[in-house]
């Protein structure tokens, strides 16, 4: 039995919160805008999607998979263009064909770049405004607009516009009516460095606002100047979520690689090889190319090593930590 505790003058003092820390899931956030439960889809034999559950909040996903894995399938999804064959996706609690009201909370911008050729952007924009239902709608296209840098060519025809600026009409046309949800299918395919780096910009600024916003992408460079999270989807199936460093750490089975430089890169690489945590060492030029099972107990040794071999250490970097990796590593064992 637990005796409550007494202050000065006999007053109880207030329980300490014991309440246990709940670790969550990688694949799922706190205060989720879009849930994902055992969601499959298939199109006669074919399955796109297979029992994927996950969720999005504010922030910005990255949403990774190769060719044919079905991102663009869950895309569609999730901002209930496509209904599920089993299993419910959840935008703000409700299904959105449940509820239309739910589509004034999404927006979307599709891989494909079908748009109204004969229409100018600012017709194309202040129509999807209409279509929308946003009160003022020239004065939203004229916000939209300016917010992907297209009014300078908003009275020009949409199809007369190079694959960059339809991709940046694309968005304008996804933002005009201010959603709080933003689902981006490949959204930067065709934009030159300087548009890419604007929208780049424009996604992390809506996160930062506390907006949702999902990008799916194959140019994983481009995925990792944008976010940490990621969720992987890879034949359909989920393959790994969270930041790109906690997956890497949870690939137990596969050996991390670093490359460490110094003056006496033989002496160093024949010390190592002894350690019991290093598999390998390779030797390019000045570089040490090392595997190893444990990176604490290298960057340990390395230390210790390098003194006594009286070494000049001026370099020590993992070399598999980025996206492209960490995503390989993931295709490879399918």
């Amino acid at each position: 039995r637990r005796r409550r505790r007494h202050g000065p003058g006999g007053a109880p003092l207030p329980e300490p919160d014991v309440t246990p820390e709940i670790t969550l899931d990688p694949a799922h956030v706190a205060a989720p805008t879009v849930e994902v439960d055992s969601v499959s889809k298939w199109f006669g034999q074919k399955v796109a999607v297979s029992g994927v559950t996950c969720s999005f909040g504010s922030g910005l996903t990255g949403l990774l998979g190769p060719n044919g894995a079905g991102k663009t399938t869950l895309l569609r999804l999730l901002t209930g263009l496509t209904l599920p064959s089993q299993g419910q996706v959840l935008v703000k609690g409700e299904r959105p064909r449940s509820n239309v009201e739910r589509y004034r909370d999404l927006g979307f911008v599709p891989e494909e770049s079908s748009l109204y050729n004969t229409l100018t952007g600012n017709q194309y924009i202040t129509y999807a405004a209409r279509l929308s239902g946003v009160a003022g709608p020239e004065q939203a296209a004229q916000r939209a607009l300016e917010t992907v840098g297209l009014t300078g060519d908003a009275d020009r025809p949409v199809g007369g516009f190079s694959k960059g600026m339809r991709q940046r009409a694309k968005v304008a046309a996804a933002l005009v009516h201010e959603p709080e949800i933003l689902v981006l299918d490949e959204p930067l395919n065709g934009t030159d460095p300087v548009q890419r780096a604007h929208l780049i910009a424009l996604f992390r600024d809506l996160a930062n606002q506390g907006n949702t916003v999902i990008v799916s992408s194959h140019v994983l460079q481009e995925v990792e100047r944008m976010t940490d999270r990621v969720i992987a989807i890879v034949d359909g199936k989920l393959a790994a979520a969270g930041d790109i460093s906690a997956i890497r750490r949870a690939m137990s089975d596969i050996p991390y690689r670093v490359a460490i430089e110094c003056d006496k890169p033989r002496n160093l690489g024949a010390a190592l090889i002894d350690q019991e945590a290093v598999f390998s060492v390779t030797i390019d030029r000045q570089v040490l190319h090392v595997e190893t099972s444990d990176l604490s107990s290298l960057g340990t040794a390395i230390a210790k090593l390098a003194q006594r071999l009286d070494t000049r250490l001026s370099r020590f970097a993992p070399e598999d930590e980025s996206l492209e990796s960490v995503f390989r590593y993931l295709v490879e064992r399918r």
